[in-house]
């Protein structure tokens, strides 16, 4: 659910933490664990908290979209589901995908279209939907062939998302 500055003010109370440093709490934590659990929990956390708008400004000052990013070359593949899952939960927004773009988060996200985890592929799929809202000119030849494919898919999520991708995108692909 979204929220608002003044519901936010009222269940944190006078005294309580504030949601910039909560973040930054998190975003430690993640940093400073040796626990794997530890870890994939506090970024399932992270991700969720990329839901809410209110959160995009404490997110982009915590420089949460590079620990996303960063996690996309990671070898734990839970950790890349929570990654992308943030960034997509992010991707709507038109400065933070400016700021994907900029990172080369197109490639990096580009490269989990095809993977094994369902969830991986969709999460990578939206992403890609999103990003390229405004920019159809940055989808390549191979992101629309491995999109084409995903139409074929027996996952009917996988293949109606990759459908309406290449409705919205490719049409000459249709």
């Amino acid at each position: 659910m979204f929220s608002r500055k003044d519901q936010l003010i009222k269940r944190t109370g006078e005294y309580g933490i504030g949601r910039y440093d909560f973040l930054r709490q998190l975003i430690n934590e993640f940093a400073t664990t040796t626990s794997y659990e530890n870890k994939k929990q506090t970024l399932a956390n992270l991700a969720n908290f990329s839901y809410d708008p209110i959160n995009y400004d404490f997110i982009k000052q915590l420089h949460l979209i590079d620990l996303f990013l960063s996690e996309l070359s990671n070898d734990q593949e839970e950790l890349i589901h929570f990654a992308l899952a943030g960034l997509c939960n992010l991707s709507c927004d038109p400065e933070i995908q400016e700021y994907i773009i900029s990172l080369n988060g197109i490639k990096l996200i580009s490269g989990y279209l095809q993977h094994d985890n369902i969830e991986i592929s969709l999460n990578a799929l939206t992403t890609l939907y999103y990003l390229f809202e405004t920019r159809t000119h940055l989808i390549t030849k191979e992101i629309e062939s491995v999109i084409s494919k995903q139409e074929l898919s027996s996952n009917q999520r996988l293949k109606n998302l990759a459908s309406v991708f290449l409705l919205a995108y490719c049409p000459k692909a249709k």
